[in-house]
């Protein structure tokens, strides 16, 4: 796998003069990024934050991408108004867009590229260190006639172009001595890896129409801000006021630059991905024997389950020494009793449910699907459950070796929703995600709330999911699309699943991902 290790690019998102579609207020400007490697196909990647009530935002979230040579990437940057918390873009209002390929961009790394009003700035990522921040501040301006302050802190790196925003801390309401969450920044953003590189800081006094008033700013590096408080400097007040002193004081109780592994220092460094599939046997999905079955395999060969195998599979057996799978079915009434399971071996051998590679996957159904009976409910959280035992056991291992990923093909509406909700929160605290491919043309709502794309899942019972999990892709959206576009767009989420899983039980790579 290190040859086919990939350079990322982060992206730098600003714009000038954008449309006012608000009335009464101003644009909430959001950038949404799309890529296309081959075909008509647009997927996307990344998005930045939105910024409220501003027609010449600074985004401070980057867009963070592969980028590979061998591949002409085309890149589409499109600029919506948001105006609700759904995720969904079709009830936005669309301000404009911009298309190229990524190649143009990192050619020009480094430099700004203005189309019409949108800027972009890219960088190669070469340093995966980050920095751990603490901050708080005391005595700060009051800028509000009614109530204090509502500060907030703005990070810039300098570059040959000019200063750069690298991070925007939360907004402290009504508080003139506020105290942060903690935060980290990459080091490559905050200064170019150089500690003594200059680096900017603005603090804020946040409005809600867009109108932030300016507290103060002080200059600094990142060694001196491990060492020392700051004086927030307002220059227009320093003019006036004869014994001005300052606007305030801001210190750090935390700034530590620690080394953040990536994916592929996990998968370097000795992590394996367990892959497991689980088909949809119900009845819905029609008889086999007939054209407009699910389970039909054309002549060619291959039906929507087939493709969702291969297309995913050949990916992930990359990441696994053994290249040994288990398979599984559910919702189907099974030899030699007839009784329905919900997760039954393709192989009809509990005691070794394992295939051989995607291969053996592939043959594992077909021979499967003729001796089976569909039939019903869709329930999830049998299988959902039978792998998380086996990612609680590498949990107990206290080491990052063990990634499981669960690959759900399914047709239709799931029927024990509460369960399957408990399910995945439980098995958010375990080496595990969750992949779900919709197949035929089903209403995929009850899918949609399990991805947790807007916001943490919850189980029946109120509690939350430690991280989200899960992934869901209809698959019409890929019927006339490369099986790649299909890998790429279900495996979107997979990398940063299992990095954020890792962080937060703060576990490294088996070995040096990185030997000299």
């Amino acid at each position: 796998m290190a040859t086919q290790c990939v350079t990322k690019v982060e992206l730098t998102v600003s714009c000038e003069n954008l449309l006012d579609m608000d009335v009464g207020s101003k644009s909430d400007p959001l950038c949404v990024l799309h890529m296309n490697t081959s075909g008509n196909q647009w997927f996307e990647v990344a998005r930045t934050e939105r910024v409220k009530n501003c027609l010449n935002p600074k985004f401070a979230k980057k867009l963070v991408i592969d980028y590979h040579f061998e591949i002409v990437q085309k890149l589409k940057f499109g600029l919506y108004d948001i105006d609700n918390k759904t995720i969904d873009l079709g009830d936005d209002d669309f301000l404009g867009e911009m298309e190229c390929s990524l190649g143009q961009v990192r050619c020009l790394l480094l430099l700004l590229i203005l189309y019409f009003n949108l800027y972009i700035s890219a960088e190669e990522i070469k340093d995966n260190r980050v920095v751990n921040f603490e901050a708080e501040a005391r005595k700060l301006d009051n800028k509000d006639f009614f109530g204090k302050s509502d500060p907030y802190l703005e990070f810039y790196r300098q570059t040959e172009s000019g200063w750069q925003l690298a991070h925007r801390t939360e907004v402290v309401k009504n508080n003139l001595n506020p105290c942060w969450r903690p935060f980290k920044i990459p080091l490559q953003s905050l200064c170019g890896g150089d500690l003594e590189k200059p680096i900017k800081v603005e603090c804020y006094d946040y409005d809600n129409d867009g109108s932030h008033d300016l507290i103060g700013i002080f200059e600094t590096n990142m060694k001196r801000l491990q060492e020392a408080e700051f004086d927030c400097i307002n220059s227009k007040k320093k003019q006036k006021k004869k014994n001005y002193k300052n606007s305030g004081v801001v210190s750090f109780k935390l700034c530590q630059v620690v080394k953040e592994y990536t994916f592929l220092d996990y998968i370097m460094g000795g992590c394996q991905i367990n892959f497991t599939v689980g088909v949809d046997f119900t009845g819905s999905n029609g008889d086999p024997r007939s054209p407009d079955s699910l389970h039909y395999i054309s002549p060619n060969g291959v039906n929507e389950y087939l493709s969702a195998i291969w297309s995913v599979g050949l990916v992930v057996q990359d990441y696994d020494s053994d290249k040994m799978f288990p398979a599984f079915g559910f919702g189907a009434q099974i030899p030699p009793q007839w009784q329905v399971s919900h997760e039954f071996p393709l192989n009809f051998n509990p005691s070794n449910p394992f295939c051989s590679g995607v291969e053996g996957m592939v043959e594992a159904y077909r021979q499967c699907l003729p001796q089976v009976k569909l039939y019903g409910p869709t329930n999830f959280s049998p299988i959902i459950r039978h792998v998380s035992r086996f990612a609680q056991e590498a949990l107990q291992q206290n080491s990052a070796s063990q990634y499981y990923v669960l690959l759900i093909i399914t047709d239709g509406v799931i029927t024990d929703m509460d369960q399957t909700r408990a399910a995945i929160v439980a098995a958010s605290n375990l080496p595990m995600s969750i992949i779900i491919v919709g197949v035929g043309g089903a209403d995929f709502t009850d899918m949609e709330i399990l991805d947790g794309d807007d916001g943490r899942l919850r189980s029946p019972s109120g509690e939350l999911a430690v991280r989200d999990i899960v992934q869901f892709v209809p698959f019409r959206k890929f019927q006339n699309a490369s099986r790649e576009a299909l890998a790429q767009c279900v495996l979107a989420e997979l990398p940063q699943q299992l990095v954020t899983y890792f962080r937060y039980k703060k576990l490294q790579p088996p070995h040096d991902p990185n030997p000299k």
